[in-house]
Formats: C-alpha cells, structure tokens, sequence
C-alpha cells in the first residue's frame, strides 16, 4: 500500500466515525509560541484541547506535516525524519478510550483497511504510579478485542504517557500499538525491548492537567490524541526495512544518486544520501510553508540554515562539487504537489533560497579550508588541538567529520577529546539561551499572551488603513512578553507611520471594543470581510473573530472578550525580514 493511499483510507476511515477532516496546519505554530515547529497533529488544536469549541464539531481527523529536530543526529538509520507527516484523530470531549481503542484495532486490521494480521499485534498500556492510576480499562479493552494477555505490556511513565508540552496542561496515559516486523514467527509473549516490534501507533488519553505545583488533577474535558507516522506505517506495510526504502523517497534518492554519479554504494555514502533526502525534504517544506522562513543565525532560520548546510556537506562526502540543492528539491516539489499545493506556489522562492545559501555556504568552506591549511602548517606535531578544530566549526562552519576528513588526506589527526569538550561547552550555552521556549507548552494561554493575540488583530488592521490594503500577515509568534507580527511590505515604515498605528490601536482598546467570535465557511467569512489569508489550513467551517467594527479576521484564538482588557498597546521595533516582508515587535503594558 503506497503512502497516499494509506493517508486516504485514514482520513475515510474516520470520517465514516464522523470525524470532520482538516487540512493541515502550517508548520510554524500558531498557538503556541513554546516550540519553534509544529512536532504533532495536537499543536495547532491548542485551543480546543483546553475547551475552546473547534468550528467543526467534536470529532476530528487529519494528516499533518510535522518537523522534528530532537533526533537529528539519528537521521539517515532506517527510522529516523526531520520531516514527516503525521495520521491523527481526535476527539474534543466526545467519545473516549472505548472506542478510541475498538476504531485503532479495526482499521489495523480489517480487510478494507490495512488488514494487518491481528496474531502480530502487541500492546503496551500505563502501569499506573503515584500521579495517576493504572489504566486498567485499555487492558480490559484490549483482552475484549482478543489480545492475549501476554501480548499486553504495562508500562511506567516514561513509555506510557504523554505530555504536558512544557511543564504545565493537559497529559495523560497512553495505549501504543507494536506490530511484529519479522519474517520470522510473532513470539507468544511481547518484549518491548525486541526492536522487531514496530511501534506503529499511539492513542493518548488526555484526562489530567499537571498543575504548577507538580499536582495531577482530573480534567474537566477528556480528549483523545492519537498519532499514526505516514512513513513508519508505510514501511511496514510494504515490508521494507527502512523508510527511506518507501515509493515517497525513490525518486528523492534516485536524483541525488544521479547527480552524484555514485558508481558504488558502501554503508557511509548510503547514510550521506538518505541524510541528503530527509534534510532536503525538511528545509524544502520549511521553505514552502507559507509563513516564510528564511536560513538566518536564529531559532527557525537557523534549523533551517543547519538543514541545508548539513546537505552540502554531505553531498561533498559523496562528490557533489556544484549547487545541487534546488534540483533534489524539484524532484521532492514534483512528489507533493498535489497534496500540499503552497509548496508549487513557493517552489521559485524555494529553489533561489537553497542555491543562495548553498552558494553562501560553499564561499566559507572555501575560507575554513584556507584556514585549516594556515593551522596544520603552524604545527610542530601531527596533531590538530581540539580548540582549532572547534574554531574551525564555530567561525566557519565546518563540521568536524570535514576537518576530519581534510586531516586524514594531509596525514593529520585531531584531538578529538578536546574538540568534545569545547563543543560540550557550546551545546551548554546554546541550551541555556533557547531554554525558556520549551518551558510552559499547551497551558501557555495565560492572560498577557491572549491579550497580545487580540493586541495582533488590532495591529493587522491599523498597519492596513495606514500602508494600504496590500499589507497581508506572514507570520506572527506571541509569547509571554510580546509579540511578533511579520506582514507584506516593501518600504522601512516612517517613525509617523510607526506613531499612527501604535495609536490607533490604543484608540480601539479605549474605546471598550467587544470580540465576538463567529462559526461560518470561508468564502462567507471572505465575503463578510474578513481577513485570512493561509487559504491551505481552512475546513469548510472556520472561526471568525470580530474586534467591534473595526477588525474581523479568521483566527483559532485565544483571545480577550473586550479590548479594554489588553492594556496600553507599544511598538518597539520595525525591522526588514527577507525582501517584501517587514516585522514589527510590540508589547501591551
């Protein structure tokens, strides 16, 4: 069974269990400003996770793309992706782990389904702590279904519960389904740790919130998150053994093979190609997305920018000497772009963005080589000190597999040691400086964060009666403390322009403006007037918030009930982004 047709009887699946399908999000989350991707189908369902009513109802269903960075070191095995999509269906306090778990065991295994033998199947469930009790109904559920017991693990916390996001919100047990992926017979009893049990999907039941405190409480609304990877399934599904085998990655892999013109294929080039394949695929979608991110020194655009550095590099590893970048991206434009049609629409600014920074990139190998050359000529030994090989990565760029490499053609070697423990120190520093983004997840709807999203609408409509109507939001992110709105402009505004919007905003927030929140379809909401411009995301029912008379936009919240309650409104930066997009900073005291 190929990918799509996986993906399709997923979504028919569900729908026939009333789910309403969604498309998926942006990759750049928009509720939650803790993360820098969307890593799962739950990020851009933040809102109604925590009780907001979702447009389309109680039930929902989507394939999702997702980045994920937390195991990049491990791409290019048989299982691990930066980038990759992701089958999930949720229940907003509807139905819960009953048929939850009856629908995951009847689309494994019935015939019109994926038709997985049931004899190898095996289940893990949570065995229950101080926090929380054992989930003794999954175990039930699943013996109902005809698991035997012996097939049925329980296990701790950290194998069987998911979440919060940060340190505080909504979390819960888990059920996660393994399927035997051997040629050879399923064992009577399920060993999690025997790798030839494939995980293939978890159904998580979020029934607690975690408090400040540490405490576990009930919630009040119980949702089920279930998440099922498009590729890992696939893999199994077609008995491959890696998912780099799958039909989605052949042409990707064939077209750096050819533009390499590898005659053979030993263990390291087969790492570097598959590493070239995700990464490529990653920044490709990243690229795409339409919040328009560009490769810089930080958070997002620096992924991004390690994305496609690592790329080259790996394409150097296997004799690529010229741009190649944007031609393995045209073969991975060429495999979605009937599923994920921003990908077609941004493919020129995709293409002339990979071959700047490959351009860019490949003028500072040329200089860190030049300075490897200066560091082995000043050495009375034929060892490279781990501090200089450490500069040579921190200034130039250059991995130390590279230097490795351009060591071992002069007859050198490296401290290798001393390299570890500067780049230890890095690691350090650079976990320190992005620790606050990772630390509240899906309870971050405090107060100041919503009243900043409302603060945003206000912000859109004043930059649009001050600028022009061709003003549209590329992107936003709100924390705490503030908020970022980047929107489509070619001129730096004037220091008089910047001083209208800021007071015409708080003009609005005086004023005592209701918000009032609307359900309707897309084209209605357009044609009311309303703003919206990632056409990709919406159902045929979205939500519309309107800020008195002022501004109306289709947004997922949160938001205040009045704009008196968002406090004195200030701008403190206007800034360029990339070419055509500005980006405004701004606070509410």
């Amino acid at each position: 069974m190929k990918a799509t047709e996986l993906k399709q009887k997923y979504l028919n699946f569900f729908k026939s269990k009333g789910h309403s399908i969604v498309p998926s999000a942006s990759l750049i989350p928009e509720n939650d400003p803790t993360i820098l991707f969307t890593t799962a189908g739950m990020h851009p369902l933040v809102p109604y996770l925590l009780g907001q009513k979702h447009p389309l109802g109680k039930r929902i269903v989507n394939v999702q793309k997702c980045i994920r960075t937390g195991d990049i070191d491990e791409v290019g095995d048989s299982l691990h992706l930066t980038f990759f999509e992701m089958l999930g269906n949720w229940s907003l306090g509807d139905y819960f782990k009953d048929e939850a778990i009856e629908w995951s065991f009847e689309f494994l295994t019935d015939k019109k389904y994926l038709n997985l033998d049931a004899d190898r199947l095996a289940i893990s469930v949570f065995k229950g702590d101080k926090d929380a009790k054992k989930d003794e109904f999954s175990y039930k559920k699943w013996l109902s279904l005809g698991i035997p017991k012996e097939r049925i693990a329980f296990l701790p916390k950290n194998d069987n519960w998911w979440g919060p996001a940060g340190l505080t919100g909504p979390c819960g047990p888990d059920t996660e389904m393994f399927y035997w992926a051997s040629n050879e017979k399923a064992p009577k009893k399920f060993n999690p740790k025997d790798v030839k049990w494939f995980e293939i999907w978890n159904d998580v039941f979020m029934e607690y919130n975690k408090t400040k405190e540490g405490k576990y409480e009930l919630l009040k609304q119980k949702n089920v998150d279930t998440g099922m990877g498009v590729e890992r399934t696939s893999a199994v599904l077609q008995n491959k053994k890696s998912v780099y085998d799958i039909e989605i990655f052949s042409p990707i892999i064939e077209k750096i093979k050819e533009i390499s013109d590898i005659k053979k294929i030993d263990e390291n080039k087969l790492k570097s190609i598959r590493i070239i394949a995700d990464h490529l695929r990653a920044a490709t979608f990243i690229l795409g997305d339409e919040k328009r991110i560009t490769p810089s020194n930080v958070e997002r655009g620096y992924v991004l920018r390690r994305l496609i550095r690592k790329s080259i590099r790996h394409g150097k590893l296997i004799g690529i000497e010229n741009n190649f970048t944007f031609e393995v991206a045209k073969s991975i434009v060429n495999i979605y772009k009937d599923e994920y049609n921003e990908i077609e629409k941004y493919k020129k600014f995709i293409f002339e963005e990979l071959d700047k920074e490959e351009e860019k990139f490949r003028n500072t190998l040329d200089k860190g080589t030049k300075r490897f050359n200066e560091i082995i000529k000043s050495l009375k030994t034929k060892t490279i000190p781990g501090i200089d090989a450490f500069h040579l990565y921190d200034t130039y760029g250059f991995p130390i597999e590279l230097t490795k490499e351009l060591a071992i053609e002069k007859g050198f070697k490296i401290d290798e040691n001393k390299f570890n423990l500067e780049f230890k120190k890095h690691q350090e520093k650079s976990r320190l400086s992005t620790e606050k983004k990772f630390t509240s997840g899906l309870a971050d709807h405090g107060a100041n964060t919503t009243r900043l999203h409302t603060a945003t609408h206000l912000l859109h409509q004043a930059l649009r009666n001050i600028l022009g109507n061709h003003v549209q939001q590329k992107g936003s992110n709100i924390t705490h403390e503030r908020l970022r709105f980047d929107f489509s402009h070619d001129n730096k505004m004037t220091d008089e322009q910047i001083k209208k919007v800021e007071n015409i905003v708080n003009e609005q927030i005086k004023k005592s403006l209701e918000v009032k929140r609307d359900e309707m379809s897309p084209s209605e909401a357009k044609s009311k007037g309303a703003l919206g411009f990632f056409e990709s995301k919406y159902g045929n029912k979205v939500s519309v918030y309107s800020v008195g008379n002022f501004s109306k936009e289709i947004c997922t919240g949160p938001h205040v009930n009045n704009t008196k309650d968002i406090g004195k409104f200030k701008i403190t930066k206007e800034e360029a982004v990339a070419a055509g997009i500005r980006r405004i900073r701004a606070i509410v005291e």
